[in-house]
């Protein structure tokens, strides 16, 4: 069974930064999306950023409201994605959460971590 275990949330000041970071745990034939989503009290679920492994070579996604702040990445062999977040704006105030999807034995999974609070104070 694939897990997920994030790290890195807290309290910070509006424009200061966090690092958030999950490593996945469990047998993975293959990744194909490692993303980050965020939800906000009294909010849905939205996407904050992912990346996107496919034979074309994959993509990264930002939510717009992130875009030139906030930046993904990855270690496949580690099984580890990151988000830095820079800038950071009461708005990002949220839990968030790690999101991974690919194929392991038994086939296809996609698993959610526990979240992490980060909040953002003015």
């Amino acid at each position: 069974q694939v897990q997920l275990v994030e790290s890195g949330g807290g309290l910070v000041q509006a424009g200061g930064s966090l690092r958030l970071s999950c490593v996945a745990s469990g047998t993975i034939f293959s990744v194909n999306v490692m993303g980050w989503y965020r939800q906000a009290p009294g909010k849905q679920r939205e996407l904050v950023a992912r990346m996107i492994s496919d034979i074309s070579g994959g993509s990264t996604n930002y939510a717009d409201s992130v875009k030139g702040r906030f930046t993904i990445s990855r270690d496949n062999a580690k099984k580890m994605v990151w988000l830095q977040m820079n800038s950071l704006e009461p708005e990002d105030t949220a839990v968030y959460y790690c999101n991974v999807r690919g194929s392991r034995p038994g086939g296809f999974f996609e698993v959610w971590g526990q979240g992490t609070l980060v909040t953002v104070s003015s």
